[in-house]
């Protein structure tokens, strides 16, 4: 028997629980991992509150990162012992997610954790930190340098917002961070390295379809009007790499600065990259992140604290990351 958050609907009736099930409920596959640690991203709010159509067949275990040690494995590719995590692939979505003691899973779908990143680390960054690291390469791939001029990032304190800011700060780059929450200055700047604080309304609302000339380029995890204005304010051959919708899926912009100023918007779906893709994000990730930094940037909960705090991320009340010790 083990543990997992587990969601049910029944007619009009949606329900999550902490529940406990025999390892024969597991879904086939071909490795089977005794986990360690999950997390609690935006798309597990969604699908544990029942906010947003997550969820694509019932009953689901959510959560779409896990860590953990493989118990059983009929693949070469993985071995018993070995250390292994997930990342997306539609995992607490389509196909049981990570937020239980065991998930049984085929190989393709993992990744070997980084040697020099323990296990709790490896889920302390997550998709959050692995999308963020996703859309800085995206950035530089399309030319992006620190000399070129500052970096907004929205959704400042939010999992990949953190990240961002992080991890452009460690890579030379000046970060204007945008948020709701003027409260938590102290941590955007003094521990992820922002240099700039800008209130997220700003962006927020309907605006002209070209802005005056600010960043060099962004990172947006907000979508909907805030993607539009950041795109209207980009420099001269600026960038953006979208990769939320916190705010909504609709684009209410114009092509004006794509044609006038020559700015490339850049789509960021971290859910299915290729392995390559993925051991590069996360080479890269081992090599710029430390523990400090990730204890700034997480807060760590049982299995049991799951559902309630799920609730709170909805609301907002939420900054960083959530680590779930399983």
């Amino acid at each position: 028997m083990f543990k997992a958050i587990y969601i049910e609907k029944a007619e009009d009736q949606y329900q999550t629980t902490l529940k406990e099930l025999d390892e024969s409920q597991l879904p086939a596959g071909e490795v089977l991992i005794d986990v360690h640690y999950s997390t609690l991203n935006y798309k597990d709010g969604l699908a544990i509150t029942g906010s947003g159509p997550i969820v694509r067949s019932f009953p689901m275990v959510p959560g779409i990162d896990f860590a953990g040690i493989v118990a059983q494995s009929s693949n070469a590719q993985f071995s018993v012992g070995d250390r292994v995590l997930l990342n997306g692939w539609g995992f607490g979505e389509k196909a049981w997610g990570g937020l239980a003691q065991k998930v049984r899973i085929d190989a393709k779908y993992l990744t070997a954790v980084p040697a020099t990143l323990s296990l709790k680390d490896s889920m302390a960054i997550g998709t959050a930190g692995y999308t963020a690291m996703l859309a800085i390469i995206a950035l530089e791939k399309n030319g992006v340098t620190p000399d070129k001029g500052p970096v907004l990032v929205t959704g400042a304190n939010g999992g990949v917002g953190s990240f961002a800011i992080a991890l452009l700060s460690r890579l030379g780059y000046q970060v204007t961070a945008a948020t709701g929450r003027p409260q938590e200055a102290t941590y955007l700047t003094e521990k992820l390295g922002a240099s700039e604080i800008i209130d997220r309304q700003t962006l927020s609302a309907p605006g002209k379809p070209l802005q005056k000339e600010h960043w060099a380029a962004a990172i947006d995890s907000v979508g909907s009007h805030t993607l539009a204005n950041v795109c209207a304010s980009m420099k001269e051959s600026g960038v953006v790499a979208a990769c939320g919708m916190a705010q909504g899926l609709d684009f209410p912009g114009s092509v004006a600065p794509f044609i006038l100023r020559n700015v490339t918007l850049a789509g960021i779906n971290s859910v299915t990259r290729s392995a390559a893709e993925r051991q590069q994000a996360w080479s890269r990730l081992a090599e710029l992140v430390d523990t400090p930094l990730l204890d700034s940037i997480s807060e760590e909960i049982s299995l049991d604290g799951v559902i309630d705090a799920a609730q709170r991320l909805m609301k907002g009340e939420i900054r960083g990351r959530v680590v779930v010790k399983v």
